[in-house]
């Protein structure tokens, strides 16, 4: 006899549905004027100028590979007459009172605040990451670190005590294109507070809040040279960092040119501080509160898309807890919702570039060739732009290139372990130290493993949490310096 229909339907394997199928939400577009202009030049000696040779370049928004705006292109005379502008300002900047710096440091942080949303559409458009990240993240954290650091200009003294701090003079720095308005503010303010002028280099890919910032820094009258930005392709930033009247170089990017920087500038008598590459280790333990980890997971790993340099991307897992937790994590990732970065229902946008987008491809192919075994939720590609839906790896060994090389990209490997020693050797076997996370419920184990974690930072039951009085930076191949707090502050002044 055959068993009912309603038996027989049981037994098939359900389909699997995306979550739009089940629950679809209506667009939630962002509406706000981001204010673009057609064309901008570079902002030297507190003006828009055209370049020297008069060349442009385009920007282009990766969620739908349609233009943005184009941009003067600068070359080494332009890197030479900002450096100039920079040096001719610096003796009126530098002996201004700290009090008055930090009115100008205020005023941007306001300004900035007021144009909020503009901002953060702007940001959206150009680097593709979701609209609710640079409404809630990078624009109130960039504010902020100008409103923390107008609070120090008139208190350099208490940096160190009992010892005599002073500018270094022109500061030349390079950007990357993750974070723009961010790594900006995390560059600039502190300059500004400790009494140097600037020459900022944006990211090709990402320069339009840099040049957006510029018509701020006119609107809080800031004296002119104080700060130039210099828009163009990595040789303009290699003119800049290797320029003569430079006295500090700061760079954020990438392990790879960061090396090639050290070498460029060896012997120049140039202070340096670097924040390169990660390849952070998440680690949670099998007495942690599970629910809250999956949530750090995601957020460590696929905010902004995975292109972040302190990004969770490994993910090592007591053996006992590793499967409920993958399972979790698999239930989690169904519903974040990839898609149009300007919909604020939107979980993760494009990929900055179809150049970043290929690499994270090609990862992808690594792993699966190496043994590991890959998934991914089911994902709908928009007609248009550069997107990789989150990836999770199971099966993954040391030894794999997923385990090893920094992606940038939204791509988990998971690992697991069974003892603490076992979790610190496998964390710290790595080029890299710039941050780690610990997921337990013990106390005594988050203070060891702070110890023993050789990372910047070491996260406790939480993940890319930042703060402007918290200094941020790596050690090994993850650079050298700290950006934030006093100790950030410190690299931008000479210390007798």
């Amino acid at each position: 006899m055959a068993p009912p229909a309603s038996s027989r339907r049981s037994r098939r394997p359900a389909p699997e549905l995306l979550f739009g199928d089940l629950w679809p939400y209506d667009p939630a577009p962002e509406t706000a004027d981001p204010r673009i202009r057609a064309e901008y030049d570079l902002f030297i000696g507190g003006r828009f100028v055209p370049a020297a040779d008069g060349t442009r370049f385009t920007s282009i928004n990766p969620a739908t590979e349609r233009p943005l705006t184009e941009l003067a292109r600068g070359g080494p005379a332009d890197v030479d007459a900002a450096c100039r502008a920079a040096a001719s300002a610096f003796p009126r900047w530098s002996r201004l009172p700290g009090a008055e710096r930090g009115k100008y440091l205020f005023r941007l942080a306001r300004l900035l605040q007021d144009r909020a949303r503009e901002f953060a559409v702007a940001e959206t458009m150009d680097n593709g990451k979701p609209i609710r990240e640079t409404r809630d993240f990078d624009v109130p954290s960039a504010a902020a670190h100008f409103f923390y650091h107008a609070g120090w200009a008139d208190k350099l003294a208490y940096l160190a005590p009992g010892r005599t701090v002073a500018p270094l003079g022109v500061v030349g720095q390079v950007i990357p294109w993750n974070f723009p308005l961010l790594m900006l503010a995390w560059k600039i303010a502190p300059a500004l507070a400790a009494g140097n002028c600037v020459v900022l280099k944006p990211a090709s890919n990402t320069p339009l809040t840099a040049v957006k910032l510029a018509e701020l820094l006119q609107e809080a009258e800031l004296p002119p040279g104080v700060v130039n930005i210099v828009t163009g392709p990595g040789a303009t930033g290699a003119h800049l960092l290797a320029h003569p009247l430079v006295s500090k170089v700061a760079f954020t990017g990438s392990t790879e040119v960061g090396k090639v920087i050290l070498r460029s500038v060896a012997g120049a008598g140039k202070r340096l501080t670097m924040e390169l590459g990660g390849k952070a280790a998440n680690i949670v333990f099998a007495d942690a509160p599970l629910d809250q980890a999956v949530e750090g997971i995601v957020n460590g790993i696929f905010f902004n898309q995975g292109q972040v340099c302190c990004a969770g991307s490994r993910l090592l897992v007591q053996e006992s807890v590793a499967e409920r937790v993958v399972a979790q994590l698999r239930r989690r990732l169904r519903v974040l919702r990839v898609g149009d970065p300007l919909d604020k229902n939107t979980d993760l946008g494009a990929i900055v570039s179809r150049e970043q987008r290929d690499v994270i491809r090609g990862y992808l192919r690594a792993g699966v060739a190496e043994g590991a075994e890959l998934w991914q939720a089911p994902f709908r590609a928009p007609a248009r732009g550069f997107y990789v839906p989150p990836a999770v790896f199971t099966g993954v060994t040391q030894s794999h290139r997923i385990a090893r090389e920094e992606i940038f990209g939204p791509v988990l490997s998971v690992l697991t372990f069974r003892t603490v020693e076992e979790a610190v050797e496998k964390a710290n076997n790595t080029p890299y130290g710039l941050s780690a996370g610990v997921w337990t419920d013990k106390g005594s184990l988050i203070l060891r493993l702070a110890t023993e974690l050789r990372a910047g930072v070491v996260w406790a039951n939480t993940f890319n949490k930042f703060d402007p009085a918290s200094p941020f930076g790596g050690y090994k191949e993850s650079g050298f310096g700290r950006e934030g707090g006093r100790h950030g502050l410190l690299d931008y002044c000479a210390v007798a």
